[in-house]
This record gives structure tokens, sequence and C-alpha cells, in this order.
């Protein structure tokens, strides 16, 4: 996953975990403030029906016009009253007045309030369940107040009892049914809906999640456009350029005049291939500086040794000149050592060519060249430490490849002489083989010297490591000889087991196009 996509998510997650704590918090207090209010509600509606039934008993009672809605209550002791003028009136003690107006309040569905007791004379005063409970916990518990919240068919209600105690005035209907003042004659049972308060909690916690998902998608497309625009983006061209590097060098950074942390990375990286470019400019040169002295060195190793090759048909020529010198007009003198002299001299051009080919410092330059003919002009030009070893040529190419002349020439004169040395002075045997094989060029160099230990195989490709002798080697024959394979896009491998031997293989492409220009191979 991407880096943006991590980014959004983890803060698309911080605000989800947010609005839902704040939804849940929100829901929880909303919750509290309905419920304390309908407490409150229900505390202040008992202190005012306390109030009312305190006024009604304070004035013996209410009386009322006699009517079909208002009958007389058959539980009070003086129901009716006659006036002087013949009209009746009907008494309302308390609690019918109690009752009666809990009917008008339930019609309004605003709340339900009655009395009712455990020992009712009444039996529409009788207690439900919950009342019972709770007049249960007043006596047992002297308990002030029972609030509770229960569901019903139309959503939840506030449940509240309250005791009511015998007063004075009470005493007039209460005393002979054995109530003395103080006693708990029953409860002020009242119920409070709040299903009005859940559905304005359910549509509040609505909104938070709307305006929370809304919210939510407003952050998120801001910070993807953000992350784009400074982060993604950015890096994204600073990757480009990574990936570029070193094919094509680094472009110094273009900033906008207040610069953020990527901007810093851009400069640091900048500045970093500037430094490469440079080392790796000093590096070239060094590396070509070495990879020309390891060439004069080998160059050195073959003329000493070439000198005398050179000396012999030299001395031949002149005991030629001489002779002719002494007797200039003898024909058969001049038949005779005429074809001496032409073949001492091409072979000393021929052997002074090889020199001068080896020699060379040049750049990679491919051309279609006979290789199998290369291997043999590089032996032949070792043949003078050929001596005591026999040399087995088995070339397999059939056609020219497109090759550096040099850069091979180069190698194969390094491995070479390596395994000359190996060998040392009590001789033995080279194997030199060529062949095409899955597109590629195979060559491989096997002596029958002493072989390779297993402890340094890994680091004789290494700059600088020899074996040999102070003053015998460099430590860069096969360092250049591995440089100069991997520069025509080959591989320079190294096989050995003690005791019997080594064997060099170089694998170079046998596909790889010549330019246009350089179709046509020196000769």
């Amino acid at each position: 996953m991407k880096l943006q996509g991590k980014f959004v998510i983890a803060i698309g997650a911080v605000l989800l975990v947010s609005y839902g704590l704040l939804l849940l918090n929100s829901s929880r207090t909303q919750h509290d403030l309905i419920y304390g209010q309908a407490r409150q509600q229900a505390r202040m509606l008992h202190k005012q029906i306390l109030l009312t039934r305190k006024w009604v008993a304070d004035h013996h009672g209410l009386y009322l016009i006699e009517t079909d809605a208002t009958r007389p209550n058959p539980f009070l002791d003086s129901p009716v009253v006659r006036g002087v003028n013949g009209q009746v009136y009907v008494k309302r003690n308390p609690a019918m007045v109690t009752r009666e107006l809990s009917e008008y309040a339930a019609r309004d569905n605003w709340c339900m309030f009655r009395v009712t007791s455990l020992k009712p004379i009444n039996p529409d005063n009788a207690p439900d369940a919950f009342e019972r409970a709770s007049l249960l916990q007043i006596e047992r518990k002297n308990k002030n107040e029972i609030i509770s919240i229960e569901n019903n068919a139309e959503g939840r209600i506030l449940r509240y009892v309250a005791p009511l105690a015998v007063e004075e005035p009470c005493l007039i209907c209460h005393a002979r049914q054995g109530y003395h003042l103080g006693d708990i004659r029953g409860g002020l049972s009242i119920t409070i809906p709040i299903s009005w308060a859940d559905r304005l909690i359910a549509e509040n916690n609505r909104s938070i999640m709307l305006y929370g998902f809304l919210s939510i998608l407003v952050v998120t497309a801001t910070l993807i456009w953000l992350f784009s625009t400074l982060v993604s983006r950015p890096i994204a061209q600073l990757t480009e350029t990574m990936d570029r590097y070193p094919d094509q060098p680094a472009a110094k950074p273009k900033h906008k005049q207040v610069k953020d942390e990527i901007d810093t990375i851009s400069d640091t990286f900048y500045d970093l291939c500037c430094r490469l470019d440079a080392s790796r400019s000093t590096l070239d040169k060094a590396k070509q500086l070495a990879f020309q002295n390891e060439k004069m060195a080998a160059f050195g190793l073959l003329t000493s040794g070439i000198a005398h090759e050179v000396n012999n048909p030299l001395g031949g020529l002149l005991n030629c000149v001489k002779a002719l010198q002494e007797d200039p007009g003898n024909p058969e003198l001049l038949d005779r050592y005429l074809p001496l002299l032409d073949k001492g001299l091409h072979r000393i051009e021929h052997t002074m060519q090889q020199l001068l080919h080896f020699g060379r410092n040049t750049p990679l330059n491919l051309k279609k060249h006979d290789v199998d003919q290369i291997i043999g002009e590089c032996f032949e030009l070792l043949g003078y430490r050929l001596r005591d070893i026999d040399l087995h040529l088995e070339p397999g190419l059939q056609e020219k490849y497109c090759i550096d002349v040099e850069a091979l020439r180069q190698t194969i004169v390094n491995i070479g002489l390596n395994a000359i040395q190996a060998m040392g002075d009590e001789g033995g045997a080279l194997y030199v083989r060529s062949k095409a094989q899955e597109n590629c060029l195979k060559i491989s160099i096997e002596d029958t010297g002493p072989g390779i230990p297993a402890a340094i195989l890994d680091k004789i490709f290494d700059p600088f490591f020899t074996t040999k002798d102070v003053g015998v080697g460099t430590g860069l024959g096969l360092a250049v000889s591995y440089a100069q394979v991997e520069k025509m896009g080959g591989t320079l491998i190294a096989g050995s087991k003690e005791g019997h031997g080594a064997v060099f293989t170089i694998t170079l492409p046998a596909n790889q196009d010549c330019p246009l220009k350089n179709t046509q191979p020196d000769n």
C-alpha cells in the first residue's frame, strides 16, 4: 500500500474514532440532561400536587354542581350537599381532585399522576407492580422518592413515586381508619413520557453522524489533495530522478520561496549526486591509470621475454648482411640470403606489431572480428614463455563476432601469463577452448598448475591482491581482466580444485550489434 493510502486510512480512522466518541458522549450527555429534566419535572409536579391537595384539604374539599359527568363519590361520608335554592352539589376530596386533574393531563399527553396505597379505600387507587414495589421500599427503607425509567408501547417513561404523609386536615377523613398525624397514608405516583426526548436525541445523533461523515469526506479529500501536492508528487519526481541517475545527471532542484522537508531531501540528493559524479570521475581516472599501468607492466614482461625473439633473427640477419658485404657480386649468396633477410624482417615486424596493438590505450570499440584468430595471436605473442608448456588450442567459433579487440587481447594475455606463471619451471599443459552457446561466446583457459586455494578464490579479482613475490606481480592483472570483460557486457568466472589446476571462463554476448560505423574490422 502506498504511503498516501496509509496516511489517509490512519487519519480517517482517527476521525472516525473521534466522531464515534463524540457521538457516544453527546448521546449520553443528552440522555442525562433529559433524564435530569424529567426528574426535576416530576419533583416540581409532586410539589404542585401536594400544594393543590393541601389547599383542597384546608378548605374541607371542593363542591361542584352535580351533572352527568360529575357524580357523587360513594366512598365519602357526605358525598353531596343541597343548597338553599335546591341545587345539588357533589363533594370532591383531595384524592378525587388529584385523579381528575391527572385525567386532564393524560388527555394532553403531558403526564399522568394519581394517589395510590397498599390499603386503598377506592379500588381504582390500587397500585400496579412498580407502585407496589416502590411503596414497600418507602415503608421498609424510609425512602423519600423512587425514580425509574421504563418502556411501554409508546416509548420510554419516567416513573416517580413519593410518600403521602397524613397531615392534620387529612385526619377528618382518615382518623377513623386508624391513621395518625405523620403516618404514611400511601404515595403519589407520577408518570412522565420521555419518548419525545428519545426522538430528539435520535434526530440529533443522525445529524452528528451525517455531519461527521461529510466532514470525514471533506477532510479526506483535502488530505489526499495536500498529500499528493506536497508529498506524493515531489517524492515521485525525486524517485524518477533517482531511477534515471546515473544514466542522466541529476538536475538542480527548483524550489519555492519557502522550503519544506521534501525540498531539503531533494537538495541533499542533488549534493550527493554531485559528490558521486566527482568521485566517479576521479575513480574512473584512477582506474584508467591503473589499467594502463597494469597493461604496461604486462607489456614490460612481454618485451623482456620477446627481446631474444627479436635478437635471434636479428643475429642471423647481421650474418647475412656481413656475408653479402664481403662478396657483393656473388649471385649465389644473393639467392640464398635475400629470402632469409625478408623472412627475418617480416618476423620482427610481426612481433613488434603485436606489441604495438597490446600497448594501446583505447576506449571501448566494438567491431566484428575473428575471435579464434585473436586468441591465436595472443598465445603467439606469449610463445616465448611456452617452451616447457604444451599449448592446446581448440577453436570452435565459425563466424565473426562483435567485440572490443584490445580489451579481449589484454584479458587473454593477462590470464595466459597468470596460468604460465602458476605452472612455473615444471611446465604443464594449457588448454584454450572457444565455442558459441545460447547466444554467448565462451572462452575457457585451463592450466594444470597447483590450482587456487578455496580460501582465496573469491579474492583473486580484487585489485592489488596477489600471491606472487614482491616485484613479480602488481595484483591488478585479474582485476583489470574482470573490468575489461564486464565493460564488454560479459562475465569472468574462476574455478579451481586445489592441486588440479585452475580454469577461467570468459562469457561474452554473441548477439550484440556493432555500431554501423564500426562494422568493418581492423586489419
